[in-house]
């Protein structure tokens, strides 16, 4: 899988796009295949403020239960209401379905995010 170069990466497979100061968070395909099957997804409410590498929500998949960790700092503005009832939307489409949409507080923060390039080189090892 070519992993898209628009988005920013973290060692825990999270991914992040940011446009005009709003992040979309969401996890990467390897994190989904890793996983399997996605049959729950906890977030946070909007309004909670989250700093990177914080932990902001959980997934559980048929296999286990996995932390999601915010990758920058912000705001949650936004949950996405389609995984309330369609979780599996993370195992089907990951680098479009996002999780959370945060106002991001700290941009420097993204300095220290991997690109695509970066992450694939990750995962290989």
């Amino acid at each position: 899988m070519a992993y898209p170069t628009d988005l920013k990466y973290t060692k825990d497979h999270e991914w992040i796009r940011v446009s005009d100061g709003i992040a979309e968070i969401g996890i990467t395909d390897f994190a989904q295949d890793q996983l399997g099957d996605v049959v729950f997804v906890e977030l946070p409410e909007p309004g909670r403020h989250i700093s990177a590498g914080e932990s902001f929500g959980s997934i559980e998949s048929v296999k286990a239960v996995s932390e999601l960790f915010a990758p920058m700092s912000g705001q949650v503005v936004e949950v996405n209401p389609a995984l309330k009832d369609h979780p599996e939307a993370v195992n089907t489409n990951p680098h479009e379905t996002w999780m959370v949409k945060v106002r991001v507080s700290e941009p420097q923060e993204a300095a220290a995010l991997m690109d695509s390039a970066q992450y694939e080189a990750q995962i290989r090892t």
